[in-house]
């Protein structure tokens, strides 16, 4: 397809939306899982036509688009993220006129929509490594990362997998070894073989020429590997690994040869040539860098000719603190450049925010603050559905669980079933999420907050998350200004200022739940904003903040 049938294509299924090629820089992103968001047909699994159902109340929340979790044909053993086939829905989710239907209900709505691509690897059922792995002459059998064993039958090299053991399974019937750095049913496909990039930019187009206005790459940083398989060293310093990668030996080593191979960025130039033939479109990039994570991300966004922006893990970790929040933003601002990140508190993979922060944190009163802070930053904000209603981290028991990784390394780890359980959206057996059993157990304490109560109690985050993305969205300036860190006088406090143009924003956001005041005396203000929703007043040339608020200051 040349870039006209391109631009025809895509303004067919436009609908409301406005023509703009820059629409992802600082747009809110609306995450959906779409195994837990809204189940259409009773089976306890989400669907399609369910998120279809759903699109109104993504729109009205504020966001400017969602990226749906993968969707294509799988096995499931990693819940989607093992594809095998990438020109077609599984099942479980629907079909392909139901993802049209979804699109075109999306672009009615105006909200565009992104959709998960997972090339780094397939599922071992894919009909390429069904083909691969019988023999070493067939026409798939350089399609993936096979190797010798060493003279004494043992693995190629050092390499692990992140979900645990040897990086390396035994085919018998090749006599070789292949790579899979997750599942060892997620096979690790060879892009150094021309063919098989042909092959997964010819996916990308599918999904492209059905209207999608962009993708969120799965480990864009794993295409490639070191042709000579040398071993990765081991990492000198393990004291900043978290309590999941301590646990997993995987963090034990340094991944200079497995994965960010330098080759990796003139694919990702073949892959932005693509997307450059559909007007509009934009790619975020999950980048999982070990070491040097500034340096990497700056690669990988710098220009035009990369990704548009990289997601990043900072903010995933940790308690989200003012301190953590400011040292993690400042070192990737002082590294990327004009890159662009893409920031988020909470995902699929890892725990709540809401219970990150700590057991005497109120989890509905921190919640529209920490949206409002993703949503501020230099960046594009990610909110995880469940985010904007103050879900906390479900206790998921062991029988229960259905993610491999944690059924792995369960107790110190109990991996990420507790943040992907359904959302509720009534006060019924099972959250109005399904008329079947659930495929997860919804938490009763998610049900006792389900969209249905919060849409008629302001004092709950849904309404605060609400009117505050609805007022941002005529901010141009906390969506594409610079940003500058700046001292507030409290630990408790996050403060920075925003510049676009002639305007300047200073942003400030108390982070506990006692009052807080800031000394105006070194600004010169023209305004204290409303109409965002949060509560704050100046006297006596001082800022005050009641607990869990926020405020934004027109600077002179």
């Amino acid at each position: 397809m040349n870039s006209d049938s391109g631009l025809n294509k895509q303004e067919s299924l436009r609908g409301n939306l406005v023509s703009d090629p820059d629409w992802w820089r600082g747009a809110v992103i609306y995450q959906i899982y779409p195994r837990s968001f809204a189940d259409s047909n009773g089976d306890g699994i989400g669907d399609l036509k369910g998120i279809t159902g759903k699109l109104s109340y993504i729109a009205e929340l504020g966001a400017d688009a969602i990226w749906i979790s993968p969707f294509c044909k799988s096995p499931m053993d990693d819940f989607g993220y093992d594809v095998s086939d990438y020109k077609d829905v599984d099942p479980i989710f629907g079909n392909l006129a139901d993802f049209q239907e979804l699109v075109i209900a999306a672009h009615k709505f105006g909200l565009r929509v992104m959709t998960d691509l997972v090339i780094s690897h397939t599922s071992g059922q894919h009909k390429w490594f069904q083909e691969s792995r019988q023999n070493k002459t067939n026409s798939k059998a350089d399609w993936y990362v096979w190797a010798d064993p060493k003279p004494d039958g043992s693995m190629p090299n050092n390499w692990l997998s992140i979900f645990g053991g040897s990086a390396w399974q035994w085919e018998p019937r090749r006599e070789q070894y292949y790579l899979h750095n997750f599942l060892r049913s997620q096979p690790d496909l060879n892009f150094h073989n021309p063919d098989v990039q042909d092959a997964v930019l010819d996916a990308a187009r599918f999904w492209l020429d059905l209207g999608v206005d962009g993708f969120r790459l799965d480990t864009v940083n794993f295409y490639f590997h070191d042709q000579q398989l040398r071993n990765n060293p081991p990492l000198e310093d393990r004291t900043q690994l978290t309590t999941m990668e301590s646990c997993n030996p995987y963090g034990y080593q340094n991944h200079l040869y497995d994965k960010t191979r330098p080759e990796n960025l003139h694919f990702l130039k073949r892959l932005r040539s693509l997307l450059d033939e559909y007007p509009d479109t934009t790619m975020v990039g999950e980048v999982g860098a070990d070491q040097d994570t500034g340096r990497v991300l700056r690669e990988y966004t710098s220009g035009d000719s990369r990704l548009h922006m990289a997601y990043s893990f900072e903010l995933l970790s940790g308690q989200p603190t003012p301190a953590h929040i400011r040292d993690s933003v400042e070192i990737l601002e002082t590294s990327i450049g004009e890159g662009w990140l893409s920031y988020a508190m909470s995902n699929h993979d890892v725990v709540r925010a809401g219970t990150r922060a700590g057991e005497d944190v109120d989890s509905h009163q921190a919640a529209p603050v920490f949206i409002a802070v993703t949503s501020c930053l230099r960046g594009s904000p990610c909110i995880y559905q469940g985010e904007e209603l103050g879900f906390t981290e479900a206790d998921v028991a062991f029988e229960d669980l259905q993610d491999p990784y944690g059924i792995e390394f369960w107790p110190e780890f109990k991996g990420r079933d507790g943040c992907r359980t359904p959302i509720a959206w009534e006060e019924s057996e099972h959250g109005g999420f399904s008329a079947g059993k659930p495929w997860l157990p919804v938490a009763k304490e998610h049900i006792e907050y389900c969209v249905e109560r919060q849409r008629v109690d302001s004092d709950l985050p849904l309404q605060k998350v609400k009117n505050f993305l609805n007022w941002r969205k005529g901010q141009n300036t906390l969506k594409k200004g610079s940003i500058k860190f700046v001292e507030s006088g409290s630990e408790q406090l996050l403060s920075f200022v925003r510049t676009n143009e002639n305007e300047k924003l200073l942003c400030v956001f108390n982070l506990s739940d006692s009052q807080q005041e800031v000394a105006l005396d070194d600004y010169s203000c023209d305004e204290l904003l409303s109409g965002h929703g949060f509560k704050a007043t100046v006297a006596a040339e001082k800022l005050i903040l009641p607990a869990w608020q926020a405020a934004w200051l027109r600077l002179v």
